[in-house]
This record gives C-alpha cells, structure tokens and sequence, in this order.
C-alpha cells in the first residue's frame, strides 16, 4: 500500500533542533565524563561550573581547566570514556519525542545541529529512540548557520543565546526553550522571536505557527513574539 503525506499540498518544511538541554538532558552524562576526566589526569575542574554553562563546544570549555598543549588531548580523553559514562545516564528531555513528532505529522522534516561531537550526538539520538531526518555535529552558535541553511531550515530550536545568533545568522525564525543555562531574559535580549518554557509547548506552537487547529498543550508558552508563517 502506497503511503501519502498528511499534508500533500503544501511543500515540505525543516525544523531545526539543538540537542543538549533541548532534546537531551546530557548534564548528568557531562557531569559523570568530566569527573572522570578530571580523576585520570590529576586536574582540578570545577565540575558544577561546567554543567552550569552547557553549550560552547568541549575544547572551549576545556581551556579554562588545561594548558593550550593540552586541550587536545583531555578532548581525546574525554570524547573516549563518554560512550560508556554520558549516553545511558543521559534522558531525553519533556517533550523531545512529542517535538520530532510534531514536525513529521505536519509534513515536514528535522534535523539536528549540534556542537557535540558527532558520533557521540548519534548515540544520544540511537539510545533514546529519537530519528530526526539528518544530523549535523561539531557546529556552534553563528557556524550553526551553515547546516542550517544547507537543510533549508525555516525555524531553528535551541536553549542557549549560541543557538539564537545561529538561527539569525541562517535567517531562521529562533525558538527559544528555557531549559538550559540561558534564562528568558537572556534568550529575548540575543534576539529570540519565540520563547517556550520547554519542549511541550512545541507542538501547539507548531500547528499554530503552519496555520493548524489547535490541539490544547500540557505546559504554556511563555511568550510568542512572531507570528510569521513559513
């Protein structure tokens, strides 16, 4: 039997979603990796601070702890135990199903664009169950645009003020979620068109943003500041 897409008429759509802290909750993962990295080489880090301000790709954050020489290979080191410490102590965030969801019954497609290194951003995605349509690691805040346009994303879904100038720089309607280390008042002053308190509230927004009957949604949206339509 031949299968045909819920909304044949209008031309399919790509949302774009960050992953840690949107889709997955990795800090307990983070968390477990960078205390085993600072145990295996006799480094202080300062673990809580770390978590505190997810986002910024590894060898960044691994700057303030190891001397340049260094960074490379506590990268190496830590990218090697996270398979087996970060990826099943690591949940998928509320509503992260439901999200990836949403874009396919409305006929569109997603893709991740993250900072993370790739394949450990695969084994997120493959432990927890979730599919987007692509996936793109190793990118972060304006370099997201590059993925991002190539994919022809039209709205671009992320927690941190990096994920906003990445989705202004590809000219993508921002959605941004509060479930990260960057509050409402930070995400609106980077320029965000759309604040959620989290992924719950996507999907309603969703249907709204494509012109779709509203379905009622389990968490409310904190403020929507676009009303554009793709």
């Amino acid at each position: 039997m031949t299968s045909h897409p819920r909304h044949p008429h209008r031309p399919r759509f790509t949302v774009g979603f960050d992953l840690d802290l949107t889709l997955v909750d990795s800090a307990p993962g983070i968390r477990a990796a960078y205390e085993s990295l600072a145990a295996s080489t006799g480094t202080h880090i300062d673990v809580d601070l770390v978590c505190s301000r997810l986002g910024p790709p590894l060898e960044q954050e691994l700057a303030h702890w190891f001397p340049a020489d260094r960074v490379a290979a506590a990268a190496d080191a830590y990218r090697a135990v996270y398979p087996t410490l970060a990826i099943g102590a690591s949940p998928a965030m509320p509503g992260a199903r439901e999200a990836l969801a949403a874009v396919r019954e409305l006929g569109g497609r997603s893709v991740v664009v993250t900072a993370k290194y790739e394949r450990n951003a695969r084994l997120h995605l493959d432990h927890l169950g979730l599919a987007p349509d692509a996936l793109v690691g190793d990118l972060w805040a304006e370099g997201k645009a590059t993925a991002l346009r190539a994919h022809g994303a039209v709205v671009y879904v992320g927690d941190h003020t990096g994920d906003v100038r990445g989705a202004r720089t590809a000219g993508a309607l921002s959605v941004a979620v509060a479930t990260g280390p960057c509050d409402e008042e930070e995400l609106r002053a980077a320029g965000a068109d759309v604040l959620l308190a989290d992924l719950t509230a996507f999907p309603g927004w969703l249907r709204g943003y494509r012109g779709e009957p509203a379905v009622p949604d389990t968490a409310p949206e904190i403020a929507a500041d676009s009303e554009a339509r793709a």
